[in-house]
């Protein structure tokens, strides 16, 4: 876990009003505590992707919810194919091959 401080120290050229604005506009959820906001890895992570989108790739602000909530989607998208996947391999072969052979055109690279 770290500081609102230490994020700022870390992602270097993001400002303390930036990363507040960010917060309020709960594009990123921290905890708050009595000690001021609290970072876990994964706040960290979305901390450094906003700053990525805004500066490198030039997402401004209006955009960014929408850009944001796409990745969302498609991060909770992979995870759930992670869980089928884990199920899957949890099935005896013969089953996991049955599975495979009718998702066979779903797999595939050719579309």
């Amino acid at each position: 876990m770290m500081s609102f401080d230490a994020v700022i120290r870390l992602v270097g050229d993001v400002g303390d009003e930036e990363l507040r604005r960010w917060i309020a506009e709960r594009w990123v959820l921290p905890e708050s505590g009595a000690a001021g906001y609290v970072f876990h890895e994964v706040d960290v992570a979305r901390v450094q992707l906003i700053h990525e989108l805004r500066y490198d790739l030039a997402i401004d602000e209006e955009a960014m919810p929408v850009v944001l909530r796409l990745l969302d989607q498609v991060y909770a998208l992979r995870r759930r194919l992670r869980l089928l996947h884990d199920a899957i391999e949890a099935q005896p072969e013969e089953l996991r091959q049955g599975l495979l052979a009718q998702l066979g055109p779903l797999l595939s690279d050719d579309r």
